[in-house]
């Protein structure tokens, strides 16, 4: 039996965990300004869209004040993918624990393993978005999140032009 490798990465921030996790819930500051629905409480579900390449929905199933909050993608669409519901069913989790005097947010996407075709492409914009946006959003206040009607130009959205 082979053991799937989720998807996952760690950063380390020097504020709080209550500012992280409520950088964390304030996802249109991190992830995408285009986002419809409720992203803080439990069983809030929101969508995000990103041009016609990428939409999905997704709810809140657990979230513990500055410990914890868990993503399930109830719905997923990829337009360069064979299978363009790869997330569907998925889980993405936030761990935050104090580190010495840090705050430590431990990333991982449940279910996004290499097996899946959108591995690179999503691990990348995952790696900007838990790397530098959400930090830059907890210590600055200012995320690098897509926008509404200028996306953003990582190297995720350039392999995801590509695809």
């Amino acid at each position: 039996m082979t053991a799937t490798t989720d998807f996952t990465t760690t950063v380390l921030v020097d504020q709080t965990p209550k500012e992280v996790f409520n950088a964390i819930n304030n996802v249109r500051g991190w992830w995408s300004e285009d986002i419809e629905g409720g992203t803080s409480k439990l069983n809030d579900e929101f969508d995000y869209r990103y041009e016609e390449i990428h939409r999905c929905r997704i709810k809140l199933v657990e979230v513990i004040p500055d410990q914890k909050v868990v993503w399930l993608v109830l719905n997923n669409y990829f337009n360069f993918t064979k299978d363009t519901t790869e997330w569907t069913g998925t889980k993405i989790s936030f761990d935050i624990s104090k580190k010495d005097n840090k705050t430590a947010i431990r990333f991982t996407h449940l279910g996004l393993t290499p097996e899946h075709e959108c591995f690179d492409a999503c691990s990348d914009g995952w790696t900007h978005y838990i790397q530098k946006s959400l930090p830059g959003l907890i210590a600055t206040g200012k995320g690098m999140p897509n926008g509404k009607s200028k996306p953003a130009r990582t190297q995720h959205e350039e392999k995801l032009r590509s695809a």
